[in-house]
């Protein structure tokens, strides 16, 4: 194929896909109103799924398998970062020296670290029913563990941190995502279709699949982001290039 005739199909496709997103903006429902056509199927859908939280219901339920996409891109991302920064022939591991923690630092951060674990774990739980879920509460975990190294040092990080065992986690996570929306199918509806019955309104256990669906997606984000600033602290701290840092 020429370089001409591969400019004129490009030239074409363009505009096929041009023309189809002025059409769909065209045909969109109005903006800023009370009411919205979107939003009431979805909050329709959500009450009648049991599901408390309507963001949650659309997340783990109505869009599922968007949600997917999202956990894999998270996924690859923490992947690619673990193969760039490994460490090369070139480099080598320095002992991080021990530093000194202003007292009033040290008191907050060890006093705020397992409350701010606590409430990852809460918003976690609780995604279902009230704002939050995975990917929120699996932030405010993995950073609330990294208090130890503002309050301790990094050495302490290191011991409640092995860096292997959360890349099986996140791995497993990943894993039980895809088994859930397998066993959809298994159940003989589709894949990441809520198959579970739907519980009691507005209690942990109601939401069908989307209580578990959630709690993947946050061991799995928790995992990923302990892994990704592991990696970014091994750089800044540990590794070292030749002669010095």
């Amino acid at each position: 194929m020429t370089r001409r005739t591969r400019l004129i199909v490009a030239a074409l496709g363009a505009t096929g896909l041009a023309a189809l997103l002025v059409a769909a903006c065209l045909d969109l429902p109005g903006f800023g109103r009370d009411q919205h056509p979107y939003g009431n199927r979805a909050v329709r859908a959500s009450l009648a799924r049991h599901t408390a939280n309507t963001i949650a219901s659309v997340n783990f339920d109505q869009r599922a398998f968007d949600t997917l996409g999202e956990m894999s891109i998270l996924f690859a991302s923490v992947l690619g970062t673990v193969v760039l920064l490994r460490q090369t022939r070139d480099e080598h591991r320095a002992a991080p020296e021990p530093e000194q923690v202003a007292l009033p630092v040290r008191r907050y951060a060890l006093l705020v670290l397992p409350v701010a674990v606590v409430t990852g774990l809460y918003v976690i739980a609780h995604g279902q029913l009230s704002p939050g879920g995975g990917f929120q509460g699996g932030v405010v975990v993995a950073t609330a563990l990294h208090l130890l190294y503002l309050g301790a040092d990094y050495r302490a990080l290191e011991r409640i941190r092995p860096v292997g065992s959360y890349e099986i986690a996140d791995a497993l996570a990943a894993s039980a995502y895809l088994v859930l929306g397998l066993a959809g199918l298994v159940a003989g509806t589709a894949f990441l279709a809520n198959f579970l019955p739907y519980g009691t309104f507005n209690t942990l256990s109601s939401g069908g699949t989307v209580p578990l669906l959630n709690a993947a997606i946050g061991m799995e984000v928790a995992c990923a982001v302990v892994v990704l600033l592991a990696r970014f602290l091994d750089q800044a701290v540990e590794i070292e290039k030749g002669g010095g840092k």
